[in-house]
This record gives structure tokens, C-alpha cells and sequence, in this order.
């Protein structure tokens, strides 16, 4: 007997119809909506059901609800999304709500990005790079762990001054080195969270140092998604 779970997630009444309009930006069928006597979507692509339900005084700014989606093509839902969103909002949303972040790949063994409805669900999409099942502890290497503990606090948390706070450290650090590829993906994804912090200055000189670190073409494999992310912020 096979089963199958749904997701039932809160979502703010008033916002019923943007929430709806997100996920048909992202190719989802919508295929139930009722406004009365309480809001009720039900929103599907492929295998994927989401079901939202409203709610009165649901505040988006502190919603912590979401799910996780495996797939076998995380890299063409990415595409896919950020084109939909950019057709739908005339660019592509990446602070605020609704928003969208970058592909990575994860040090516990996925490769995944985040997405957030206006109505403050994230909704994470990955695909698993190893055969382990497990889920890996973080990283010991001291550039590892704060790249690891960094992009939790900038994309799960939502905590930027917390990421920041992190890459700073060991930024500053005088008696180790990063490699060259770990200095790229620190000095962007710092550069990232000024950027969504709204610090332009400081996001443009972190950026700019980025971009002249000097890769071979291995290096240049390996920093694959922060090259694509730099180049995007810099656009």
C-alpha cells in the first residue's frame, strides 16, 4: 500500500490570492481555491501537492512553516522557477517576500535552494550528491564550518547579521588561510547578505574582491554556483 503526505500550510486570509499566484508563477495547477466560510487552497505540479489554509492573524514577517521537496533535477527547478518568477513579478525576488535563493550544495550531502511565499512559507528543493543517507554533522575545518553554519543562518535562520557575524570572523583570522575557492564563496555570500541588508557600498567592495581571486580551471569547477552567484550580483 503505498501512501502519500501533503503539506498543510498557514497562510495569511487577505493573501490567499497572491500565495495562489506565486505558485502558478512556478508552474503549479491551482486546483481548489475557496474564500468562504474560510480560505482553502490547494496548489499541484507533477507529484508536488501543497495545501495552504487561512488564517486571520497570521503574520507572514514570523512564520516559520515550510516543507522539504527531493527531486532528480534540482538545477531545472531552479531555472524554471526564476524564469516563472521574473515572467510574473518583471525580475526575479530574492529578499523579502516572496523571494527565492541560490543553488548550493550543502555540506550535509544535498544540493538545494530555498523559496518563500508572500505568506512566509519556505519551501526547500533538493537533491541528494552522495550516497550516505545520513545526515552529516557540520564540518570541522574552521573555513568549512563557517561557510556550513553561515548559509544556515543566511537562508534557514534568515539570520543575516548572524552569517555575517560569522564570515567576518574568520575573514579576520591572521594564524589560517582559506583557500582560494573558500575565499570566493565567504567574500560572496558576504557580499550577498550586504546586499540584502541594503549595505550597497559594502556589498560592491566584497564583491569586487571576490571577483579578483585568481582560479585555476579545477578551482574554477569546484566554485561553480558562487562564480554563477557573483556574476548575478554584479549584473
Amino acid at each position: 500500500m503505498a501512501e502519500t503526505t501533503i503539506p498543510m500550510l498557514p497562510c495569511r486570509t487577505s493573501l490567499i490570492d497572491s500565495v495562489v499566484a506565486f505558485y502558478a508563477a512556478l508552474g503549479f495547477d491551482t486546483t481548489y481555491l475557496q474564500k468562504s466560510p474560510y480560505a482553502y487552497a490547494v496548489v499541484e505540479r507533477g507529484a508536488v501537492e501543497l495545501q495552504l489554509y487561512g488564517m486571520k492573524e497570521y503574520d507572514p514577517a514570523s512564520s516559520h512553516s515550510g516543507c522539504y521537496v527531493l527531486t532528480e533535477d534540482v538545477d531545472g527547478l531552479h531555472t524554471a522557477f526564476r524564469a516563472g518568477l521574473k515572467a510574473a513579478y518583471g525580475r526575479v525576488p530574492t529578499r523579502g517576500l516572496p523571494r527565492i535563493g541560490p543553488l548550493k550544495d550543502m555540506s550535509y550531502g544535498v544540493r538545494q535552494f530555498l523559496m518563500t511565499d508572500p505568506t512566509g512559507n519556505t519551501i526547500r528543493i533538493g537533491q541528494p550528491i552522495s550516497e550516505d543517507p545520513n545526515h552529516r554533522p557540520a564540518p570541522k575545518e574552521t573555513f568549512a564550518r563557517a561557510l556550513h553554519m553561515a548559509d544556515l543562518f543566511a537562508d534557514s535562520k534568515q539570520d543575516l547579521p548572524g552569517a555575517a557575524k560569522i564570515i567576518d570572523r574568520v575573514l579576520g583570522l591572521t594564524d589560517e588561510e582559506p583557500t582560494p575557492v573558500q575565499r570566493l564563496r565567504l567574500l560572496v555570500l558576504r557580499g550577498d547578505i550586504a546586499q540584502r541588508m541594503g549595505e550597497a557600498e559594502r556589498a560592491a567592495a566584497l564583491l569586487e574582491e571576490a571577483e579578483g581571486i585568481r582560479l585555476d580551471s579545477d578551482q574554477r569547477v569546484l566554485a561553480g554556483d558562487a562564480l554563477a552567484r557573483l556574476a548575478e550580483l554584479r549584473g
